[in-house]
């Protein structure tokens, strides 16, 4: 089977559950970045406007929302209880995604690249 090429083609790769919960996060992202183009890079969605804002990819228990080292920084209380990497926040799939708290750590990063031309890497 050939890598998708786009995000439809990625999230139509996964199981139904898995589907649902991508298709989730997406729209949440949307909602925060509604003008940012979606594409593949890496072979995971991101969402780019300027540059990537943020990316997202699937497991096989759980889901990556990728906004950015800076953008994770200031919520590190709130994401106690989230595993956490570089950059990185696990979002399981038997628990609901914490959509506040990805509305708010989208809109730092949207701000971030708007305001301060903030780098990907």
């Amino acid at each position: 089977m050939s890598k998708p090429t786009t995000v439809d083609e990625y999230i139509d790769s996964f199981p139904e559950n898995i589907q649902a919960k991508l298709r989730e996060l997406r729209a949440i992202l949307k909602e925060i970045a509604p003008d940012a183009t979606e594409a593949m890079k890496w072979g995971s969605p991101v969402f780019e406007e300027k540059r990537i804002l943020f990316a997202y990819a699937a497991y096989k228990d759980h889901m990556n929302f990728m906004p950015h080292p800076s953008s994770l920084a200031p919520f590190t209380d709130e994401l106690q209880g989230y595993k956490t990497g570089q950059g990185s926040v696990q979002l399981p799939y038997d628990k609901p995604i914490p959509t506040e708290l990805i509305e708010k750590i989208a809109r730092h990063r949207v701000w971030d690249v708007r305001e301060n031309d903030a780098k990907w890497m």
